[in-house]
């Protein structure tokens, strides 16, 4: 499967443009842009507790 051309990289760009105009363009990449950062970050965290081994119990 091929990866986006620069064709089609215009393409939905200019129809995003025409959907949401370019006063709430910049609004609607920045909202991405911050909803990604928050599941990256909730992924490495749920990483990082899965990877810490369970304490030894005590009899």
């Amino acid at each position: 499967m091929p990866g986006i051309g620069s064709t089609e990289l215009v393409i939905v760009l200019t129809i995003a443009l025409l959907l949401f105009g370019g006063k709430r363009l910049p609004e609607l990449a920045k909202s991405v842009g911050t909803s990604i950062r928050e599941i990256r970050s909730g992924l490495n965290d749920l990483a990082d507790e899965t990877a810490k081994p369970d304490p030894p119990e005590k009899l």
